[in-house]
């Protein structure tokens, strides 16, 4: 299949497709590079390429390992391209190890970072600066930890958007004792598989009608239930799958990961808890109501009770167990990813008034204060009421419509 790119009209017209900095960035930088003299593009350029970005340190005391897997499920057909017979999934997974190792886990390859970058029409940096971002994770290096002593978490990007805008959530959830698995929901982005084949973003030109976002949701939730059987199952894929403890998995995403998040608990009871990260919501509830844990956390403008999007204060009525609304003022959808954090680095304006490190630490702190709550059973003050060292984020009642 060639190359699909999403134009950045694309990214005003339905909700799926914004977020990432092949979206968020689209009209933003194209502006700044027509204004922008060509001497100064070439000066930006020339930084770049001597200080490439890098991720922040995790938080935890766990060294990180890396891996990837690619996975088959022959038992169906790819929703997306029909003619293909088998549902393929490049997924990567982070993991506490035993020590550091040698060779960094990269980003994005070079033809990753150049079709990212290309579909925001980014001219400004060299194509290949993603591949160079520096990781804090090892692909040498041997898991840690007992036989069923960990607790799995999977991360689900936003639409278009490739599992590596995760990376900084993942790995500090791994070097605080989470395996964690990052999915690519084929032809809903670009993936790249063993051998170099690449596959782009099919979904891209199918018709955003109202139930687009629900076969979205379906989909992943599809390729969730797949990756957990293939992880925990009598036959698992991973040599350290006996470390997994297959009583204690959680998922977040991001845009339409975030509400694939909500759609996979909904249908997978083996998802024990679930973050929504800015994502607008899809798929309808269980008539009964869902009762396992549940965290919306979002930027301020959208996701507010009296805020433009409607679908949370839905779903929040069918959430009848532990659950919070919280919002983060200053924050944009994209503030949730690892993009604002490399933007900035880059010296690329990413449309938020909060910090790209800042929002990171905050989703960060946040998501796994989440999960050590509900997998370990740690008590987590910090979800309870507003917290003075994090005075962006605010909690929300809906029943009153404020946050503070």
């Amino acid at each position: 299949m060639g190359y699909t790119t999403v134009p950045a009209a694309a990214t005003r017209r339905h909700p799926l497709v914004r977020g990432g900095l092949a979206a968020v960035l689209a009209v933003v930088a194209s502006a700044s590079c027509a204004s922008a003299s060509s001497s100064r593009e070439v000066s930006a350029a020339a930084s770049t390429a001597r200080a490439a970005p890098s991720l922040p340190e995790p938080s935890g005391s766990h060294p990180v390992g890396a891996t990837s897997l690619h996975l088959k499920d022959g038992s169906r057909r790819d929703p997306w391209v029909p003619t293909v017979k088998a549902r393929e999934l490049m997924v990567s997974l982070w993991y506490p190890a035993k020590s550091r190792g040698k060779r960094r886990a990269q980003y994005m390859t070079p033809k990753e970072s150049e079709v990212f970058l290309k579909g925001g029409r980014i001219t400004s940096v060299p194509y290949d600066v993603l591949s160079r971002t520096r990781t804090n994770a090892f692909t040498d290096v041997e898991p840690a930890g007992r036989r069923r002593g960990l607790p799995l978490v999977v991360l689900s990007p936003g639409f278009t958007q490739p599992r590596s805008t995760l990376t900084a959530l993942a790995e500090d959830l791994a070097s605080r004792g989470y395996v964690v698995a990052g999915i690519d929901h084929t032809y809903e982005s670009f993936a790249t598989f063993p051998g170099g084949r690449m596959t782009m973003c099919a979904a891209c030109a199918v018709g955003k009608d109202k139930d687009f976002g629900v076969k979205v949701v379906g989909v992943r939730a599809a390729d969730v239930s797949f990756v957990l059987d293939e992880l925990t199952g009598s036959r698992p894929r991973w040599k350290g799958s006996a470390l997994i403890d297959p009583s204690r998995i959680a998922m977040a995403g991001q845009s339409v990961g975030g509400a694939s998040a909500l759609g996979a608990m909904a249908k997978d009871s083996r998802v024990r808890a679930a973050v929504d990260m800015d994502g607008s919501t899809f798929a309808a509830l269980p008539a009964g109501g869902l009762s396992r844990p549940f965290l919306f956390l979002g930027s301020q403008a959208v996701h507010s009770p009296a805020g433009k999007d409607p679908s949370w204060a839905r779903d929040w009525k069918n959430l009848t167990g532990w659950k919070r609304w919280l919002v983060v003022a200053e924050a944009q959808h994209a503030s949730f990813t690892d993009i604002p954090v490399l933007a900035d680095q880059l010296g690329i304006e990413h449309g938020a008034r909060l910090s790209g490190a800042r929002a990171l630490e905050i989703t960060r702190l946040y998501a796994g204060a989440f999960f050590d709550l509900h997998l370990r059973k740690k008590a987590q003050p910090l979800l309870d009421k507003p917290s003075k060292r994090h005075p962006e984020v605010k909690h929300c009642s809906p029943a009153r419509k404020t946050c503070v």
